[in-house]
Order: structure tokens, then sequence, then C-alpha cells
């Protein structure tokens, strides 16, 4: 079903949610898969591999969820550190998945050049409710910042503030879906008591740049890579992707900082936050997730080149 502020179930048109339409909205969130089954097994699986740790809990109720941080062994001074986080919106599978199958496919031999740390899922509750925002409603992905009013952000910076290590490199992992337009647009608009305004969703995978510390020759590492797996977005007619200007192949630009977006929790020199498009007619779920995989891969590949070409230059 296709839903507009004038249409959508839950409060009054121009006017924002109140405590009963909140109540009203959270009624509606069921569990739908398993934060225990589907991510936590897996992690547990890796133990034998890799350093894994709680950083944090998410407390909601009488419902609480361990956040897990998965961290390759022997990190040395001299390696860039390199940060990848998935399920900062519990509904983009991919970014999970993708984050636990780099890890137990490829992570050990890439450890020899950089220290991993990984957080799959960064919001659990919203994972198994295959949502966008939180218990709160409120979207995780524009609270990484000071006094944020999201428990899943605040753990995730307080876990970066409490290393002693400055990150090279952050790849966040997400997905742009078709209900992105048919349900979270019209909520946002309707939470907030604004118009809905209609806009498009791109049909293949596309990197967000951080418009405060643009980064092209390693976006563009990435589409190269990710090209062989899965099709990237082409721009609309108007040149753009999801309103924002295509400022190369499958690459735009959002100011990480001032929106507080998780790719920029960090002040990493490389930074990027990948969209996936599962609904797409000529991807399957496995191309959606070999896409965030290979993302990560290109990634950690550029970081490395770069740095032994800075080493060759002392």
């Amino acid at each position: 079903m296709n839903l507009t502020p004038d249409s959508y179930p839950i409060g009054t048109p121009g006017q924002p949610w109140g405590a009963t339409e909140l109540a009203e909205w959270r009624a509606r969130q069921m569990k739908q898969r398993s934060y225990a089954a589907d991510v936590l097994n897996a992690i547990d699986a890796l133990r034998s591999r890799f350093d894994v740790s709680t950083y944090g809990e998410v407390r909601y109720g009488d419902e609480h969820y361990p956040l897990m941080a998965i961290r390759s062994r022997h990190w040395q001074a001299a390696r860039p550190c390199v940060l990848v986080t998935g399920g900062v919106h519990g509904y983009e599978t991919s970014g999970v998945h993708g984050a636990l199958q780099f890890v137990d496919q490829h992570a050990q031999p890439l450890s020899e050049a950089v220290n991993l740390l990984v957080v799959p899922c960064v919001s659990p509750w919203s994972y198994e409710r295959v949502h966008r925002w939180n218990f709160d409603a409120i979207d995780p992905n524009r609270s990484f910042r000071e006094s944020s009013p999201a428990q899943e952000s605040v753990a995730l910076m307080q876990l970066i503030a409490s290393l002693a290590e400055r990150f090279t490199a952050h790849i966040d992992l997400h997905e742009t879906t078709d209900t992105d337009e048919s349900e979270y647009r019209p909520a946002l608009a309707a939470r907030d008591g604004l118009p809905f305004e209609p806009g498009t969703i791109p049909d293949g995978f596309y990197l967000v740049d951080d418009a405060g510390n643009p980064q092209p020759a390693f976006q563009q590492a990435i589409i190269a890579a990710v090209q062989k797996v899965t099709h990237i977005a082409p721009a609309d007619a108007d040149g753009q992707i999801i309103g924002s200007p295509m400022v190369a192949p499958g690459v735009i630009r959002y100011p990480f900082k001032s929106l507080g977006l998780c790719a920029g929790v960090t002040g990493a020199r490389y930074t990027t936050t990948t969209e996936v498009y599962p609904d797409s007619a000529i991807a399957t779920p496995e191309q959606c997730i070999a896409a965030q995989v290979e993302a990560v891969r290109a990634a950690i590949a550029f970081v490395v080149a770069a740095q032994r070409a800075s080493a060759d230059m002392l």
C-alpha cells in the first residue's frame, strides 16, 4: 500500500505526533525475525577466530538486547584501523548479513594488514521488527551527535570513544528500499506534521561520500569493485540520486557530521555509506550481501594501498 500523510494510519495531518500517536505506532511494530538466532548465533560462531565483546545494551521496557562488536586479534599500532558497521537501520538486511559474511569469509587474512572492528547490527530492536526507526520512533542514523536521543547511537559513540586508536576508514552498510518511499518517508512526514513530497528510488547500488571530507578516489575504487557483483544506480532525469546531485558514477554527497550520520562518527579520513537496492528485479538477496562484502573489501584494499604509497614517499 502506498501511503501519504493524508492516508497514513497514525496521526492528524499537519500535527506532529504526541505520546498517543507514538504508542499507536509502537503497537503496530511486530517481531518478524530473531536477533538472537540470526545475529548473536552467527557472532558466537566467530569467537574462536576473533575477539567478541559486548559494548553496550539496548533496553526498551522488559526487552533488552546486547550490542556486539567483533575485533580482529593482535592489533598493531602501525596498521590502519578500519570500522565496519551494519544494521544502523534494522530493516536493511544486507548490511547486517554482509558485515557478518565479511568477517566470516575475509576478515582473518585482511587482519594481517589492518586492525578491524566490526559492529554488525547497531539497532537490534529495529532488526527484529524490520524497521528504520528504534522503539522511540527515532532514526539512529540522524542521531550520532552530542546528547543523542537514540540508545543505539550513544552506545556506538561510547565504544569508539573508549578506544585509543584513531580510525583510518569507516564503511557503514545500508540499503535503499521501495519501502523508503511507500512507508518510511510518509511515516516521517506524519510524525513531524510536515507535508510529504514524493521522491524516487534508484535502481542499483550507490555510495554516499562525506561533503565535508570528500574522497572521490576512495568512492570510485569501491564502485569499480561492486559493479562486478551488482549494477550501479544511474542518475535520474535531473542528474540526481534520491534528490542529491550525482558527483561521479554511483556517488552522491551528504554532510555526515551535521546530519548526525553514523559514517561521520569516527572522523576517519576515508568514509562511506553504501546503499544496496534489494528490491531490484535484477538483484538477488545473495547479490545484495555480496555487494556489501565487496564494498568492504575494496575499501580496505584502497586504504592498504594508500598507506603503502605514503610509506614509499618517506
